[in-house]
């Protein structure tokens, strides 16, 4: 513990004992004039707050100070009917402030003490009540923007954390403040009772115990009674008040003063209406223009003054955007900020607004933050954020996907219609606009709401717009995932591994491999639609093979063996054989002998004509298993799988290429077609 600790901790014990043990008069008028100098403090921190949850300790303070004024109650009562005095303070609240009258004494305190329990005190308590619920009510609605100002870019995710911070801490700080309003109420009855006992118990002691005369004793502790309780009253009035500001403020970027300034002097003119008004009163009624027209010219002047001062600032503001906007493209800052590319783009026509705006029903950015979601899960990347944006540039119905600044898809919806895919058998009955599935490129139609029911009792599957924009999205990102996985977001997943398994990490990079080369590896696994959620077992197999080759080829194929049964699991069902298209042994040997070995690695040098009798026996296959309603597979030999990748990619990309090392020894493999030349 700080030194700054034990200080608050045997403040917290010299309370506690002052409930106790007697304190000696003059000990008891410094600590008054410390209580009333620490609620002054706190009226004025209170006062020059710009959030309310800056002032966040205020609960446990408000409780500290009333616990330590109650202590400093215990103390003078013990003192008034001890002794009959308390001390220099309460003695001079009792006879100088109120000038030795108990009657004007106990009405001003009557007084004071009514205006801090029913007035400041009671609204305090239901303004903190109302602010907590509120609070508490919004803290959903705020989460969900926050997410979507994430989404869309238009805030960083230190931001996003630091916004969800100071929600939490203002849901919290109004709700302690409904439970603290309850330490002024209470202290406020306390001290009535305190005034009461002081009263009567100083009359009983006085004549009995002391010898006074009735008078003599009401005189001397009526007056100290009242003095005490003055003595406790006006800190309390400054505590009270220092809460219904806190709990009154909203949040603001100026201080309570600032704003007060700038809010009442926003229209000067009032000010010469009310200058008119008080100085027609000093001359129709009987206060007399002596009292009224100094006033009454301060307030004219003023009005006078303020006026001069905002006509100078609609000035400064008129030419300031101009010089703003001229200084902008002088600075050579303005050209660099046009270098930025967003990683993924959506960009929309004016028509489908309504898709990403909350207020008219649009869930688009909800929807993105589930495509986020689903994409880690399924590759095991984290997706950039996604920026939307419209573009009055686009037809209406228009949206186009874009990827680091270059358009990859685009797609045409509508709104008041649902699309509905057929079965494989038309129904005459459903009719609508003829269209094609933008994610897959299937026919479809774009049918009303009427012929909605009609198609989907027919065995059409019928999708509402944005989950055709979602998908379509969805699919994009997974096509070109490997592109969006650039060094900084691989090195991000490498400290996200390092967490649990610092010793792998620490061996392969950089000692084995860079970053640069996981990346390439990655990116050629992701390319193929392989996830790499695994990445442990991916960064095993890189500091297993990484010593002996630097090939990020055949890292990759090291990489795939690895992760055989994510892959059988990926594309054969439990229990089911695994149906797929084989190289024969023509083509493995023609493509083995066509393997050139260079210093830069390997590469496959293979005639025209060849490739050209190869793409026609497998287009051929391929066809055949699509007509049989079945996802084509070409499986080959582990020595030519990725030069077989990479003449399958040319003219077919989205057929698997697997070798026999990648899939699990008890999968049962069916032939259904055989590719030789």
């Amino acid at each position: 513990m700080n030194r700054k600790d034990l200080v608050i901790m045997g403040f917290v014990i010299c309370i506690v004992i002052m409930l106790v043990i007697p304190m000696p008069n003059p000990l008891l008028d410094v600590l008054l004039i410390i209580n009333i100098s620490l609620s002054l403090t706190i009226l004025l921190v209170a006062m020059n707050t710009n959030d309310p949850s800056q002032f966040s300790i205020f609960p446990s303070l408000l409780l500290i100070t009333t616990l330590f004024r109650l202590a400093l109650n215990v103390s003078s009562t013990r003192n008034i009917l001890s002794h009959g005095e308390a001390g220099k303070v309460i003695e001079s609240f009792g006879s100088f402030v109120i000038g030795g009258n108990a009657i004007v004494g106990f009405v001003v305190f009557l007084i004071l003490t009514l205006i801090n329990f029913l007035v400041i005190t009671k609204g305090s308590e239901r303004v903190a009540e109302v602010a907590a619920r509120f609070a508490l009510d919004a803290m959903p609605g705020k989460q969900m923007a926050i997410d979507a100002d994430l989404n869309a870019g238009a805030i960083s995710d230190a931001e996003a954390q630091q916004r969800r911070k100071k929600i939490s801490q203002e849901s919290e700080f109004f709700g302690a403040m409904d439970g603290a309003t309850k330490f002024v109420k209470g202290d406020a009855i306390a001290g009535i009772v305190i005034f009461i006992i002081n009263i009567i118990g100083g009359l009983i002691i006085g004549m009995v115990v002391h010898g006074m005369g009735f008078a003599e004793a009401a005189k001397t502790f009526t007056l100290l009674s009242v003095g005490d309780g003055l003595v406790s009253q006006v800190p309390a009035l400054l505590l009270s008040t220092a809460t219904g500001l806190i709990v009154t403020r909203s949040a603001s970027e100026d201080n309570i003063g600032d704003d007060l300034v700038k809010q009442m002097a926003a229209y000067p003119r009032l000010f010469y209406v009310v200058a008119g008004t008080v100085a027609l009163m000093g001359i129709f009624t009987p206060i007399g223009p002596l009292s009224t027209f100094p006033v009454a010219g301060v307030l004219a002047f003023g009005g006078f003054k303020l006026q001069q001062t905002m006509r100078t600032k609609e000035v400064e503001l008129e030419t300031s955007p101009e010089e703003a906007e001229m200084e902008e493209v002088r600075s050579p800052e303005s050209v660099v900020s046009l270098l930025h590319i967003d990683p993924i783009e959506f960009e929309f026509g004016y028509g489908l607004i309504p898709l990403a705006d909350a207020n008219q029903g649009g869930d688009l950015l909800d929807r993105v933050i589930m495509i986020r979601r689903q994409c880690a899960i399924e590759l095991g990347i984290v997706v950039p954020v996604i920026r939307i944006r419209d573009n009055i540039q686009l037809r209406p119905n228009e949206y186009v996907i874009k990827i680091k600044g270059n358009q990859v898809a685009q797609g045409e919806i509508m709104l008041d219609h649902y699309l509905a895919m057929s079965p494989g058998i038309d129904d005459e009955s459903v009719v609508g606009i003829d269209t094609v599935e933008p994610a897959f490129g299937l026919p479809a139609l774009w049918v009303t709401e009427e012929v909605k029911e009609r198609a989907e009792m027919a065995g059409y599957t019928v999708v509402d717009p944005p989950s055709v924009v979602a998908t379509h999205l969805t699919e994009i990102i997974k096509r070109y995932a490997h592109e969006l996985l650039n060094r900084q977001e691989t090195k991000s997943l490498i400290d996200n591994v390092r967490e649990t398994s610092p010793a792998l990490v620490e061996e392969l990079v950089p000692n084995v491999l860079s970053v640069g080369d996981i990346q390439k590896v990655l990116q050629k696994l992701l390319r193929e639609k392989i996830s790499v959620r695994n990445l442990p077992t991916i960064l095993e197999t890189l500091a297993d093979y990484g010593p002996y080759t630097k090939d990020t080829d055949l890292l990759a194929e090291y990489v795939r063996q690895s992760l055989s049964r994510q892959i059988t699991l990926q594309f054969v069902a439990p229990g089911e054989p695994l149906q797929v298209i084989t190289a024969g042994p023509s083509l493995e040997k023609t493509i083995s002998d066509s393997i050139q070995q260079t210093e830069q690695g390997n590469y496959m040098a293979i005639d025209p004509d060849t490739s050209q009798r190869i793409f026609a026996a497998l287009s051929e296959q391929v066809n055949r298993m699509l007509q049989m309603g079945q996802q084509p597979i070409i499986l080959t030999s582990p020595a030519i799988r990725m030069y077989m990748r990479q003449l399958v990619e040319r003219m077919m990309p989205e057929i698997p290429v697997l070798s026999y090392n990648e899939l699990e020894p008890e999968i049962e493999i069916q032939s259904v077609g055989v590719v030789s030349i």
